[in-house]
């Protein structure tokens, strides 16, 4: 049997994610941005140890695990380890104390694993009666510290987790409204695993930087147990850095990353002519990736940008655009990824090919609900299906094409606006490095066109310089009414834009 608690030869534990850490191979399958590395069996048993220290402790499948760790190595084996025995609960280790109060209570953690004698504001938020879990040492070599108490002492649990069990409970953004809480079932997380796996051709020989926090599903899912399931190995980062991200690559030789289009940005910026890498592909996601950007990242490496279509509430991917030989159609996220895809109207219908309206899934990664929330579960679970929350058309083939987050949509007086339309044609400008539009307040029209523009370095373009150039591309009502140049465009923990209230941050 495997060391792993909930392991793949244990019945229960058939589409756990225990079971993904069953790769019949010997490479290597964490590694260090020093060079240093775990194999798949020693992955196995160090995993199985560390769930071994939570599962004394009396931790099992009903107990929520915060884990409050920075990105690196530890995390990844104490998220897989609290994983396999309960339910991870990974917050930014960025919040403050009245922050960890909220998701702490919110998620009704039984455990808070941190570094000996760190995050005190953490700590200091947890409700009483919450296990305090130490993590002594660093990189591969950690050991978990749990200080009983004499409530939970002697309380072994008496099963260990299977397929319906909650694996990993996240919240929305809450971008509009108060953060509704995700709960991710086993079952959830195995399928997503396997289905990226399977859309990125992913095997042993493939190795992923991950760039993206292990707080958020990107990088729990095509940064870590993605790759995992399928042998593969892990590059543990400490989370993205643009100035050393070209020499991670020289060095570590991954086959690929994925990271917001943000952070591809920020890439190119640090490089300005094409340069052979060992990079197979790169992956896109959690925000629209503006074509120019793309194309360029594409010339920059010589190999191809793979965007594709997730959320939180399917457990990441939905759709994914597909790898040579298979066809990538420009402005597409690609085709459906293991589950179903349909374009609904407001009466529940399905769409035909064409038609405008809201993208929604349903299958194997889909969520069953938010939790304590049944009027969000009213408003999103709707005849079988899950609705996103975003407006798309599906082609002939099944190629979904996003026209915008449905709560982002400009109306101008009636006129519908795609931020994501606008963005393009502004990051087109040679003066132009990053872009993003958004709705600002109109007397009359109730809104109109906003952009947030940050200037390449040594270039010079002003607000009716970029006018005019959206002008001539665009139709009248698309084009910006106001332009601000900005040093640094407002991003959310993950990288990624946050159009929703820009236009009150910016003073607009």
């Amino acid at each position: 049997m495997s060391d792993v608690d909930g392991s793949p030869d244990d019945p229960g534990a058939a589409d756990t994610v225990a079971s993904l850490l069953s790769a019949l191979t010997t490479g290597p399958a964490l590694v260090t941005v020093d060079g240093a590395s775990i194999d798949h069996g020693s992955l196995r048993r160090e995993v199985g140890r560390l769930a071994g220290a939570l599962r004394a402790a009396g931790l099992g499948p009903e107990d929520r695990i915060a884990v409050v760790l920075p990105n690196g190595p530890e995390i990844a084996l104490v998220l897989l380890a609290a994983m396999s025995v309960g339910c991870a609960a990974p917050l930014n280790p960025a919040y403050r104390e009245d922050e960890f109060r909220f998701y702490l209570e919110d998620r009704r953690a039984s455990a808070l694993v941190t570094f000996e004698g760190a995050s005190p504001a953490a700590h200091a938020a947890a409700p009483r009666g919450t296990l305090a879990v130490a993590v002594r040492g660093t990189g591969l070599d950690v050991e978990l510290d749990v200080e009983l108490d004499t409530g939970r002492a002697g309380r072994p649990p008496d099963r260990r987790p299977t397929a319906d069990d909650r694996a990993l409970v996240l919240h929305t953004s809450g971008t509009t409204s108060r953060p509704k809480i995700v709960p991710l079932r086993q079952r959830n997380l195995a399928a997503s695993a396997r289905n990226i796996a399977a859309s990125l051709h992913l095997d042993a020989a493939d190795r992923s930087l991950n760039v993206m926090p292990l707080f958020h599903i990107h990088g729990i899912m095509a940064g870590l147990l993605a790759p995992l399931s399928a042998g593969a190995s892990v590059v543990c980062t400490p989370g993205f850095d643009a100035f050393r991200f070209h020499r991670w690559v020289d060095e570590l030789a991954p086959t690929y990353y994925s990271a917001v289009p943000t952070m591809h940005q920020m890439v190119l910026a640090r490089a300005s002519e094409p340069r052979p890498t060992s990079l197979r592909f790169a992956r896109s996601s959690s925000a629209a990736m503006p074509r120019p950007v793309l194309e360029a990242v594409e010339a920059l490496f010589g190999v191809p940008v793979v965007e594709a279509y997730g959320m939180t509430e399917a457990s990441h991917q939905m759709t994914s655009n597909p790898l040579p030989p298979g066809r990538t159609k420009p402005g597409s996220v690609g085709l459906a990824s293991g589950i179903e895809v349909a374009i609904l109207d407001a009466s529940d219908e399905p769409l035909a090919a064409g038609e405008r309206g809201e993208v929604s899934i349903r299958g194997a990664t889909v969520v069953d609900g938010y939790e304590n929330n049944p009027a969000a579960n009213e408003a999103a679970f709707t005849a079988g299906w899950f609705r996103t929350g975003d407006e798309g058309t599906l082609d002939d083939e099944g190629y979904l094409f996003l026209t915008g987050r449905l709560k982002e949509q400009i109306n101008r007086g009636g006129e519908k606006i795609s931020p994501i339309e606008v963005d393009e044609v502004l990051l087109r400008h040679p003066a132009v490095a990053e872009a993003v539009t958004f709705a600002i307040p109109h007397d009359k029209l109730g809104e109109d066109v906003g952009a947030a523009v940050v200037l390449a370095a040594g270039q010079e373009a002003t607000e009716a310089d970029l006018r005019a150039y959206a002008r001539a591309r665009l139709a009248a009502f698309k084009v910006p009414r106001r332009i601000v140049f900005v040093p640094e465009i407002p991003k959310g923990a993950t990288g990624k834009l946050q159009r929703i209230g820009l236009a009150q941050k910016l003073d607009l």
